[in-house]
């Protein structure tokens, strides 16, 4: 019989945190990864049966990768916090890992909500996704060193995409997406002054078009209206703010830093006493 862990990274989360794990009741076993967490978000999830890796990851692979390793299931649904799972998307998951025939990993599609509103076309570049890889066996997903959206691989035989949506509150109004752009380009920046990899001003502004155009047209962000328009305009703004503020970065540092080295977790702490899900 397959085993489910459902897994979710969070740095202080407490306002979302409880839901999202509410709706995760149906996996076998909850590992949640509280990164240099202040709030009560490691409180909330040892409260209601997760086991906590608490610690300090300089990137975002680190830190999934330490999730997965404490994940004792050989599958894994991994969310993150503004994410919840569907009853008719639990029920589709549970078939699928008890298949025999079962791939090895699986897209699932993303209903993305700014407040209210479903916005379901003109998600990319960075900033939003409509499908993503999120179940797969233990072992079939690695991810890169970076800080904001690492890449990821995969092994083994894809599965397909699944037909429920998982429900994502991407943000609550357009301040907090002006916020998350911020937020994300300050730290694809890091990333980018840490291995070198800055693209000239000429090449960043044609990539932001082509994001754009990519965004607004190629996938229908022109049916979303204003909301389509504005997350167009921040895909393509994406690339530009990152290698400027990467620039930046150099220039404040004088020199070329190197790249984070992916070593292990410091300060990894896994709460095994307080487990809810026991083996």
């Amino acid at each position: 019989m397959s085993v489910l862990s459902g897994l979710v990274c969070v740095h202080n989360e407490e306002a979302r945190l409880a839901e999202c794990l509410k709706r995760l009741a149906f996996c076998d076993e909850i590992v949640v990864v509280a990164d240099r967490c202040t709030d009560r978000s490691e409180a909330i999830a040892r409260k209601m049966g997760a086991r906590v890796v608490s610690g300090i990851f300089p990137v975002e692979g680190l830190r999934k990768a330490a999730g997965v390793a404490a994940c004792r299931g050989d599958w894994i649904l991994e969310l993150d916090a503004d994410e919840t799972v569907t009853p008719a998307l639990a029920r589709e998951i549970r078939e699928t890992v008890r298949r025999a025939d079962a791939g090895d990993w699986y897209q699932v599609p993303v209903d993305n909500f700014v407040g209210a509103q479903l916005v379901r076309h003109g998600w990319g570049g960075s900033f939003g996704a409509s499908s993503v890889a999120r179940l797969f066996r233990k072992g079939a997903k690695r991810w890169k060193s970076e800080r904001v959206h690492p890449g990821t691989t995969f092994t083994g035989v894809y599965g397909g995409r699944l037909n429920n949506a998982i429900l994502h509150k991407v943000d609550d109004d357009i301040a907090d997406m002006i916020q998350r752009l911020n937020r994300y380009t300050a730290l694809r920046g890091q990333d980018l002054a840490d291995s070198g990899e800055i693209k000239s001003l000429w090449d960043d502004l044609f990539r932001g078009v082509r994001r754009f155009y990519k965004c607004y047209v190629s996938r229908k962000g022109y049916k979303e209206g204003d909301m389509g328009f504005l997350i167009a305009v921040m895909a393509g703004l994406y690339p530009l703010l990152s290698n400027l503020k990467a620039r930046e970065i150099q220039s404040l540092n004088g020199v070329r830093t190197a790249r984070p080295a992916g070593t292990a977790v410091i300060d990894l702490d896994i709460e095994e006493a307080r487990l809810g899900h026991s083996a």
